[in-house]
């Protein structure tokens, strides 16, 4: 009994102990995020370097808080509205003398990148300079660098420089082999979100469109890497066919880099280029940072506000969130900048391939609302597809980056039909009593009948009459000739220029200098909603495990977005409008 008492008061010791470590690495962490979320300025000297990576995912608007948890620190995501301002602040700063774009990594689709790209641009007119480096340039980040004056590339490193590919996956193999049968009932002969459900490969119209749409935003980078570089377009082409990039040499023989160097040697070149003696300390301030600089030069605000409202991933009804798109949160806030009398006009920024069409009429009804009140200008980010393009159409202008995916005006549903899984696989099977002859409709355990799947049709079709319709009414078309450019075809934002789908090229910055112009005002403050969470409270949920999202995109990485693809599938309600598959290039 003495040793039992003895084991039972060292494990509680023992439990105690382990208790009080914890509770105080939890007191340590959440006294480093409390830290890095303090918005104490921060003051720079002069000839100081602004140090820009892409490591970390560039969303369009930077959360309150969004820090993933771990023994090395916070890890902050990035927004593009953080990156645009701050690259106006530092073009203003006199104690910003350039930029260093460090490239190694990137993490952000292309329509971002062409925005930040322009961006620098204008940062250059101040008559500062911008360097890029990286020890491997992928294409994007090659595409990114050719705003630089100078590119610097490591001696052994190398530059990915072979022209665009997109790949698909099918999965009607695995389908097959689990006796799962997908009932698919669509409208538009380029629907092809529901090809990986039903075929092995591109379908002929799918592969077209496919092919157009990189070839475009191939065609988009050539001209920025041959206006840049001063290299022939036909030259790139060839460079890209032949693969002649094969060392570090060859980037530098052909023009694409200006320097082959090590990270020493360009901290070097950068002091040579700012007059400092060896001895100085090179200068420089990351973003993070850089965003709690002072902003002396900045125009007051004025009384008048122009509201961005976010409109991010897949649509669905209810509340959603940062990363989903709910037709609750969405609706509210576009009434809430409706209502203002302060807000003159509306600027929708959307980032989706669609999801629910009844999600998206319910949005549509609210910009179609608002526009009749004060100017609205939707801007596209690298996607709005099909419930993308719906909530986007009835916009007063819609603004573009060329490499945008666009258009897909196009409606679909699945009736998945597990009967075969549950009865041959697992020998499960299932019986119905009814007091109709269609009680059973939806049924996932058996086929459709007939007449039940010419239901789901009618219903296909007339929401996609909706559609073009509203497609139409918004963007004063005729209706023969939204169905001739929709049938679900996806489009690049040059084409969608072209076909009278978007009024004019642009990011979320050109998108608001329309929306003043529009509304006739020049003194004026942005008012981004839908609103935030506080930071605090965003820090609980993380601590205390309500932040799910944090905690997955944390394990998984970037398999991240192919998790969200899994829910996306896994909750989709209704008749949907929306790109099933994700256009993924490389």
């Amino acid at each position: 009994m003495k040793d039992f008492f003895k084991f039972m008061f060292a494990s509680m010791l023992g439990t105690v102990i382990l208790m009080i470590i914890a509770f105080l690495i939890s007191f340590g962490i959440l006294a480093v995020i409390i830290a890095s979320a303090s918005s104490d300025e921060t003051v720079i000297s002069k000839n100081t370097i602004l140090h820009l990576r892409f490591d970390k995912p560039i969303i369009d608007r930077a959360p309150k808080m969004n820090f993933m948890m771990n023994f090395s620190g916070p890890e902050k995501m990035t927004g593009l509205d953080v990156f645009l301002e701050n690259l106006n602040k530092a073009k203003r700063d006199e104690n910003i003398s350039g930029i260093y774009l460090d490239l190694t990594t990137i993490n952000a689709d292309i329509s971002t990148l062409d925005e930040i790209r322009e961006a620098l641009f204008d940062f250059k007119t101040s008559g500062k300079f911008i360097w890029a480096y990286s020890e491997y340039y992928s294409q994007t980040a090659y595409y990114l660098a050719t705003s630089a004056d100078r590119i610097f590339l490591n001696p052994e490193g190398g530059i990915d420089f072979k022209g665009l590919a997109s790949e698909m996956v099918f999965i009607k193999g695995l389908l097959e082999k689990l006796d799962i049968r997908m009932q698919v009932i669509r409208h538009g002969k380029f629907k092809a979100a529901t090809e990986p459900l039903f075929l092995d490969k591109m379908s002929k119209e799918n592969r077209e469109q496919i092919t157009e749409l990189i070839t475009d935003i191939w065609d988009h980078m050539l001209s920025g890497i041959s206006e840049t570089r001063k290299i022939s377009r036909q030259e790139a082409m060839n460079i890209a066919d032949s693969l002649k990039i094969e060392t570090a040499g060859d980037a530098l023989k052909y023009k694409l880099v200006d320097q082959l160097v090590y990270k020493d040697e360009l901290i070097k070149e950068m002091k040579k280029k700012l007059n400092l003696d060896k001895k100085n300390k090179l200068l420089t301030v990351s973003l993070e940072k850089y965003e709690n600089v002072s902003d002396p030069k900045k125009n007051p605000a004025g009384k008048e506000k122009i509201a961005v409202i976010y409109a991010i991933g897949s649509i669905a009804g209810g509340e959603g969130d940062d990363q989903s798109i709910g037709s609750e949160r969405i609706s509210k806030a576009i009434r809430k900048a409706r209502e203002d009398d302060k807000v003159k006009a509306i600027v929708f920024r959307i980032n989706s391939g669609g999801g629910s069409a009844l999600a998206s009429d319910v949005i549509w009804r609210e910009i179609d609302l608002a526009r009749k009140t004060k100017p609205v200008v939707a801007s596209l980010g690298d996607v709005a597809a099909s419930g993308g393009y719906y909530i986007a159409c009835a916009a007063s202008k819609i603004v573009s980056d060329p490499t945008t995916i666009t258009g897909s005006i196009g409606v679909f549903g699945v009736v998945p039909n597990f009967e075969g899984l549950f009865s041959k696989k697992l020998g499960i099977t299932f019986d119905w009593a009814m007091t109709n002859k269609n009680g059973d409709y939806i049924p996932v355990t058996k086929p459709l009948s007939p007449y039940q799947a010419k239901k789901i049709q009618r219903d296909v079709d007339h929401i996609y009459e909706v559609f073009t319709g509203k497609v139409a009414a918004g963007r004063n078309l005729e209706v023969a000739r939204v169905d001739s450019i929709g049938q679900g075809r996806v489009w690049s934002g040059t084409d969608a220029k072209t076909l009278g789908l978007v009024d004019e090229f642009g990011g979320l910055t050109r998108a608001i200098e329309l929306a003043a112009e529009l509304a006739s005002v020049k003194d004026y403050r942005i008012w981004s909603l839908p609103e935030q969470k506080e930071w605090f409270e965003e820090l609980i949920n993380q601590i205390t495990g309500n932040d799910p999202t944090t905690r997955l995109q944390q394990a998984l990485g970037d398999d991240y977005r192919l998790y969200r693809y899994y829910m996306d599938i896994k909750e989709m309600k209704g008749i949907q409008a929306r790109m099933l598959y994700q256009i993924e290039i490389h």
